[in-house]
C-alpha cells in the first residue's frame, strides 16, 4: 500500500512540475542529453577562457618583477663570483716573483687561474646585468 502512494504521489509532482509523462522514447531521452551536454561544454569553455585570461593577468602583473628579479640574481651571482678573487689576489701577489721556476710556481699557476676565471665570470655577470 505505502509503495502504490509513492509512486501516485511522484506522478502527482510530475505533473504539477510540467514533465507530464514519465516514459520517453529513445529519440526524446538524446534529445533531452544533447542540450545538457552542449550547456555543461558551454560552461566548461567559458570557465577556459577565465582561466586563460587569470592567467594572462597574473602573468603581466608579475613580468616587471621577473626582469627586476633575474637583473637582482646577475648581480647577486656577480659579487659571489668576485668572491674568490678577493681570497686568491693576495696569494697570486706574494707569489708573483716565482712565476717561471720558484718554489711557489704551481701556487702562483693555480692562483691566476682562478683570479682570471672568476674575475671574468663577476664582470660578465655584472655585465649582463647592465644590458637587461
Amino acid at each position: 500500500m505505502g509503495i502504490g502512494l509513492r509512486i501516485a504521489g511522484r506522478a502527482a509532482g510530475q505533473r504539477i512540475m510540467g514533465e507530464g509523462q514519465t516514459a520517453t522514447s529513445g529519440a526524446e531521452s538524446d534529445e533531452i542529453k544533447r542540450p545538457a551536454t552542449a550547456d555543461a561544454a558551454s560552461r566548461g569553455y567559458v570557465a577556459g577562457q577565465a582561466t586563460r585570461g587569470v592567467a594572462k593577468g597574473v602573468g603581466g602583473f608579475l613580468r616587471p618583477f621577473g626582469r627586476v628579479g633575474s637583473k637582482i640574481w646577475l648581480e647577486v651571482s656577480g659579487v659571489f663570483f668576485l668572491l674568490p678573487v678577493l681570497v686568491f689576489t693576495p696569494t697570486l701577489w706574494r707569489t708573483r716573483f716565482s712565476y717561471l721556476h720558484g718554489p711557489d710556481h704551481r701556487l702562483f699557476v693555480s692562483s691566476a687561474i682562478v683570479v682570471v676565471l672568476f674575475l671574468y665570470l663577476g664582470v660578465s655577470s655584472f655585465w649582463r646585468a647592465g644590458k637587461k
